[in-house]
């Protein structure tokens, strides 16, 4: 038994290359793939039908053939004569008959001896076969031989001899292969003229599926399930689906509008109990500010440490009253603001909490139109930021500028540790802290740093340099009525 030389690899290729068919096939439209399959059903139906029609037709005009050879060789047989010197006398039809029909006569004794032949250029005898074995019906040498006995006087003898009548058989064959070309162009004609009907048949069917297609489309594109579906005109399976999807929409629509209505009326909360939360906590750091200066001892620390708690609180408030805002789409007052003279004041404030982290300073004078608070609170967090996740010791650099596109641009960098792979896709996303937060914070400022540059039409991101550390950028449009650049003011400063 032989095999491959590869064995074990054939089956692996053989179900790789039925792997790529398939996926071939998949990638095709359901009309072409109904249209494909239809022609090729077309082409078995009809490959079938000629060859059956094919193999009875060539069997019919072989016995035709066959019928026509052994009815002229019965003819001739009654029109030789012979001389009473033994030789044959060629009547006139014997030869119509040899050069109308391409054939061969040939007349023979019964020891095989001939007597004359008909039919070829020099007369001459052709092995056609001898006589007292033949069939009455053979094929010799490309001819169809029919091979008859007659009895016949030679001067007063009566003998007995055989008469050959061959014809070729390239007429016949030549009949036979054009049937076949015809039955296979038939076949090619009828299978192509299928697939072409089929495809026209197969894309008017779908088109009520591709106008549903269309449709849909453009819903995900604008997210809007108020659209309506086009129901087909035809009451079958595919109306049905129309309407199905139709309702389905209709009930998303309105869980959609349920769902808004609920979020919006939690915005409106958040956003009015986080806006007077603020009264009530002044008053209590107001109070707590002035226990902790006068309270001394167990009762004075407990004073302190409620004060503490209470500020971080009025942070948290503030910070979810700017998020609710921002969610709830209420636009603070804007005004042209200078980013650069908001940095600064960011970072006065913040010099105690980064006394062991040197900060570099350098801002330009570039205006935009914004709410300076929530710019401020923009700058003060990127920076705490910085502070909060760089070791003791570590340097931050921030500055400002305007970009060649007419851009503001805030950048704060340090040298730190970097964003952890596990939090860099969802830094600013809300309540997301890093493992070396030091200060235990809400987890809420680079979610206000990302709605606040949200609402002033711009954007953040986060860098990450090749030699370390983080670098966060932040672009906000910036006013086109600047003063000219020998008047823009520069500052340039170090903290310690």
């Amino acid at each position: 038994m032989s095999c491959a030389p590869d064995g074990s690899r054939l089956p692996g290729a053989v179900r790789a290359a039925a792997d790529r068919a398939g996926q071939r096939a998949g990638r095709l439209t359901i009309s072409t793939r109904l249209a494909l399959v239809t022609s090729l059903l077309t082409f078995t139906i009809l490959f079938g039908f000629a060859t059956a029609v094919g193999s009875l037709t060539i069997r019919r005009i072989r016995d035709n053939f066959d019928s026509q050879v052994t009815t002229s060789a019965d003819e001739l047989k009654d029109q030789i004569q012979f001389t009473n010197q033994g030789q044959v006398v060629a009547p006139r039809i014997l030869l119509a008959a040899a050069l109308v029909d391409h054939a061969v006569i040939q007349v023979d004794e019964v020891s095989g001896t001939n007597m004359g032949s008909f039919g070829t250029n020099d007369n001459r005898p052709m092995n056609l076969g001898t006589v007292y074995t033949m069939p009455p019906l053979a094929t010799v040498n490309g001819y169809r031989v029919a091979t008859v006995p007659f009895n016949a006087t030679v001067g007063d003898i009566l003998g007995n001899f055989y008469l050959q009548y061959a014809r070729p058989e390239s007429a016949i064959d030549s009949t036979v292969n054009r049937v076949r070309l015809l039955l296979v162009l038939g076949v090619l004609a009828g299978s192509g003229l299928a697939l072409v009907a089929s495809l026209m048949i197969a894309r008017r069917a779908m088109s009520p599926i591709a106008r549903l297609t269309s449709t849909a489309a453009e819903i995900a594109a604008t997210r809007d399930p108020s659209l309506t579906l086009p129901e087909p005109v035809a009451d079958d399976e595919v109306a049905e689906l129309a309407r199905t999807l139709q309702g389905m929409l209709q009930e998303l629509d309105a869980a959609r509008g349920e769902t808004e209505a609920a979020l919006e009326m939690q915005r409106r909360f958040v956003a009015d109990a986080s806006h007077e939360l603020r009264t009530p906590l002044t008053s209590v750091l107001a109070n707590l500010e002035l226990l902790a200066d006068t309270l001394q001892g167990e009762q004075g620390d407990a004073a302190r440490s409620a004060l503490r708690s209470s500020r971080r609180m009025r942070r948290l408030v503030a910070d979810l009253l700017l998020l609710a805002r921002a969610d709830a789409g209420r636009a603070t007052e804007h005004a042209p603001t200078d980013l650069g003279q908001v940095v600064l004041e960011a970072v006065t404030e913040l010099q105690i909490l980064a006394e062991d982290h040197p900060i570099t300073v350098d801002v330009q004078r570039v205006l935009v139109d914004g709410a300076r608070d929530e710019l401020h609170r923009v700058a003060l967090n990127l920076i705490e930021n910085a502070v909060k996740y760089t070791p003791p010791g570590g340097r931050i650099e921030v500055h400002t500028r305007r970009t060649a596109g007419g851009e503001a641009e805030l950048v704060v960098k340090d040298n730190g540790p970097g964003v952890p792979d596990t939090i860099a896709d969802r830094l600013f996303e809300r309540f997301v802290r890093g493992t070396g937060d030091r200060g235990g914070s809400s987890g809420l400022g680079l979610a206000i740093v990302r709605a606040v540059a949200e609402s002033h039409s711009g954007r953040v991101w986060l860098e990450r340099p090749t030699e370390g550390g983080s670098r966060f950028v932040v672009r906000l449009p910036a006013l086109d009525d600047r003063p000219p650049a020998s008047a823009e003011p520069t500052a340039s400063l170090t903290t310690a």
